[in-house]
């Protein structure tokens, strides 16, 4: 047991790719139809439950299947065509609703995505961790090179059963919708095979994609400018389609009064109510994309050789009774509110300037005013998707044409989003750098700082100065003095400020040798506070090492550069001395005589007396 612990493992060339992958892309397969199954599930069940909520069904729950299928076709893209009309001739119905439409894109989105991650952690971590171990144990051997190669082979071959399994979930969908086609061509809502042959496919692999995109962790170009012009363009998608939404919420209350008549004229029952309320819920974000194109300019088309624009409604708009439609402006030409509309892409082309402005204060200009223009061509492409989605033919006749048109709403969201979007990005470019001065350019500097000889200043002339003492010799029996400190380098740095005391060097007491005399005695009091710690009357004064010493032609050594010496102020001859007077000795007390007692023997001139 021990021995099969502390082995590494090995782990093999080749494991079992074939076996695997298959069995991979076998699940990918399934949960691509799963995917789809659960869309038409979905659709399924809500149509089959408004058919037994309704009163008076008109068919049985085949019909109800085949309605379902046809609008899980509709959410697709895919146009329909209506068999039961008045006239007895097909009509096509090519308004999908959009939020209608999330539903089977989140499905595909989210079948992508759990997909390929499982691929994409194999590629960063367990890649990554059997290269180290392997190079780690045939290191030895030399064999890291092909260790690496076969690391970078493995992280290719999982990157690209990845995309397989994602390819095997899009086959697994279409399967499923190939199936659904076949079975809604027997209804009374087939699909028509070019729009089924030309949408279905787009509007999985846009899914798909969005997927993939999000496996990877939704990463930006490398190059900075694609990532900002990205990066800015969200944000005014974003204030676009919010801005086309207030737009429309601001026209339906204006015309509630007519919205809440044509809801009420469509249905008296209340489950036919719900199901006109589930509808036009299903249609705000038509609404919204229908806005944003009435703000941009072109408008929409409400039938052939009708439009609503902001400058007003030409020709005779042919609106079948909805509640959503009741909103549209009416006939004639438009006012200053609904020119108001023009705010929606001015405020998203100044976010978008904004957006790329704040992040090209290192560019140039030019750089700036590219990325602003290729963010506006990246507004202008999605815009032009949602457009194209969110219209198309409600009928024959003066009804084939609905909605926007795709191509002239993304031409002036580029312009809009192009000729204000650029100078806003350039003033906001600008206004960061208003205070920013104008960095210096590089030059060749040296690391170290040599300093430049500075002369001497000219001295006043004055008398020379007096010689210094000569040492005294120590005596022949005093201990010698052990050898000065003389450093080898001189550091070409200077305090930048000055220590509050001096620092001295002195020998021991008894290894001094004897001093001479002093200088005179104007010149040592004047010296006497800097001698005590190595001033200006010891050796080497005024640099702060003043130490003594007895070797004749010693130098002193002030750690700082010739250059940076400090220049000696001028000798100052001394006065001369002052000879005091002549000390004046006061003279003796004189001492009086002592009295002469009569009858002494001792007075004088009592021995005369006797003779």
């Amino acid at each position: 047991m021990t021995q099969l612990t502390e082995h590494t493992p090995s782990f093999p060339a080749e494991p079992l790719v074939r076996g695997g992958r298959s069995a991979a892309v076998a699940a990918a397969f399934v949960r691509g139809g799963v995917a789809a199954g659960l869309g038409l599930g979905a659709l399924a069940v809500l149509v089959t439950a408004a058919w037994i909520s309704s009163p008076y069904p008109d068919s049985g729950p085949g019909e109800a299947l085949h309605t379902a299928a046809g609008l899980w076709l509709l959410a697709h893209g895919v146009d329909l065509i209506r068999t039961d009309t008045l006239s007895g001739a097909p009509a096509p119905l090519g308004v999908a609703p959009l939020l209608l439409m999330a539903l089977p894109a989140w499905l595909v989105h989210r079948a992508a995505r759990d997909t390929l991650e499982p691929y994409m952690e194999e590629t960063d971590d367990s890649a990554a961790a059997r290269t180290a171990a392997g190079t780690a144990a045939r290191a030895a051997a030399g064999t890291a090179a092909r260790t690496a190669a076969g690391t970078a082979a493995r992280a290719a071959a999982g990157t690209a059963a990845g995309m397989a399994a994602v390819a095997a979930v899009c086959g697994g969908y279409l399967l499923v919708a190939a199936a659904v086609v076949l079975y809604a061509a027997s209804g009374s809502l087939p699909a028509d095979l070019a729009s089924a042959g030309l949408w279905l496919p787009l509007t999985l692999a846009v899914s798909a994609g969005l997927g993939v995109w999000t496996a990877a962790g939704r990463p930006l170009p490398r190059q900075e400018q694609a990532a900002v012009a990205l990066r800015s363009a969200g944000p005014a998608l974003v204030v676009l389609s919010a801005g086309g939404a207030a737009v429309f919420g601001a026209s339906l209350v204006w015309h509630a009064a007519a919205a809440q008549e044509s809801y009420a004229g469509l249905t008296g029952e209340w489950w036919g109510r719900v199901t006109v309320l589930l509808l036009a819920a299903a249609l705000v974000p038509n609404a919204a994309v229908w806005g944003t194109s009435y703000g941009l300019g072109p408008g929409f088309a409400l039938g052939t050789g009708a439009s609503a624009t902001p400058l007003g409604v030409t020709g005779t708009a042919a609106l079948p009774p909805f509640p959503l439609l009741a909103a549209l402006p009416g006939e004639g030409p438009g006012g200053w509110v609904h020119g108001a509309a023009a705010a929606v892409p001015l405020v998203a082309a100044v976010v978008l300037g904004a957006g790329v402005g704040r992040s090209a204060r290192s560019w140039t200009g030019r750089e700036a005013a590219l990325t602003a223009l290729l963010g506006a061509w990246a507004c202008g492409v999605v815009t032009a998707l949602l457009t194209a989605a969110a219209g198309g033919p409600l009928g024959s006749g003066r009804l084939a044409a609905f909605g926007p048109v795709w191509w002239q709403t993304g031409a002036a969201a580029v312009l809009w989003c192009g000729a204000v979007g650029v100078p806003a990005a350039l003033g906001v470019r600008a206004w960061g750098l208003r205070g920013r001065k104008q960095a210096p350019e590089p030059t060749a500097t040296p690391h170290a700082r040599i300093p430049v000889p500075v002369p001497a200043p000219d001295l006043p002339p004055g008398p020379a100065p007096a010689p210094a003492p000569a040492a005294i010799p120590a005596p022949s029996g005093a201990p010698s003095r052990p050898p000065s400190f003389r450093p080898s380098f001189r550091p070409s740095f200077r305090m930048p400020f000055r220590l509050p005391f001096r620092p001295s060097f002195r020998a021991p007491e008894e290894s001094q040798p004897q001093k001479a005399p002093g200088p005179l005695p104007g010149i040592a009091d004047a010296n006497d506070g800097a001698s005590e710690n190595g001033g200006e009357g010891a050796v080497g004064g005024g640099y702060g090492y003043g130490y003594a010493y007895d070797e004749a032609g010693f130098e002193p050594y002030d750690f700082l550069p010739a250059a940076w010496e400090r220049t000696p102020p001028p000798l100052v001859t001394p006065p001369p001395p002052v000879t005091p007077p002549p000390l004046v000795t006061p003279p003796h007390p004189v001492t009086p005589p002592p009295p002469v007692t009569p009858g002494d023997p001792a007075a004088p001139g009592a021995e005369g007396d006797d003779a």
